[in-house]
């Protein structure tokens, strides 16, 4: 099972310098909107089955024109919402790095807890169980070989990522997720398989599944790494 974890288009936030948070009406800016809009190429080679994205309108607007594209109708997932930044919501960042909290979200994030929100580790808990469980949903009704979005934010597919990498989320800050990038996860039974990392344009068609192979066929490689490197079958 192969997932797509594609960030939202840059955002009016984003270019103002705020921590947007779970603030309400931030939308995709110009720049936002085109990457969006190219999305629908991007991927167009991606037999993707199924989008699953933020409740938050940047989201929502990134996966639309691919969605209208494949004729999908994207599902609304509370658990990929962005980070609670409690009271930082809504601040400016130049302000936000004179706090002492700042050092420990970038050095210990596994501590960090937002005043009045939530904190770090409870935001990969929450964002590793529902890719997992959409993730065995949907190969559950497409098949094992299923490819699919899930359209977040950075901080969540930072997080995502660190599980998958099998790395201490207190190594998160050294993954990055620009806007509209897109980090792919492949899933098996022993363990994931990260295939991209913040990829903000290349092309992505060897991410395709591979398919069971037909009675008589020769099976596929199992899914392992290959000793030296790569990712097996």
């Amino acid at each position: 099972m192969t997932v797509i974890l594609l960030r939202h288009g840059r955002s009016t936030a984003n270019t103002a310098g705020v921590l947007a948070g779970r603030s309400e009406g931030v939308a995709l800016d110009e720049k936002g909107t085109a990457q969006a809009e190219a999305l629908v190429q991007r991927l167009a080679e991606l037999p993707i089955t199924a989008i699953v994205t933020s409740p938050l309108l940047r989201c929502q607007q990134t996966v639309a024109p691919l969605a209208a594209a494949r004729g999908l109708h994207p599902r609304s997932e509370e658990r990929l919402a962005e980070v609670d930044y409690g009271e930082w919501t809504g601040q400016e960042l130049k302000n936000l790095v004179s706090e002492p909290l700042w050092k420990v979200v970038q050095q210990h994030p596994s501590a960090a807890v937002f005043p009045n929100g939530e904190g770090l580790a409870q935001v990969q808990a929450r964002a590793v169980a529902a890719v997992r469980e959409h993730d065995a949903a949907l190969a559950a009704e497409h098949g094992a070989d299923v490819l699919w979005v899930a359209c977040t934010h950075g901080d969540v597919i930072k997080s995502v990522l660190a599980d998958a990498l099998g790395t201490h989320l207190d190594s998160f800050q050294r993954i990055v997720a620009d806007p509209c990038s897109a980090s792919v996860v492949r899933y098996t039974d022993t363990r994931p398989f990260v295939l991209r990392s913040n990829d903000t344009g290349g092309d992505l068609s060897s991410i395709t599944p591979p398919k069971k192979a037909a009675e008589g066929e020769a099976a596929p490689a199992p899914a392992d790494a290959v000793v030296g490197g790569g990712t097996g079958g």
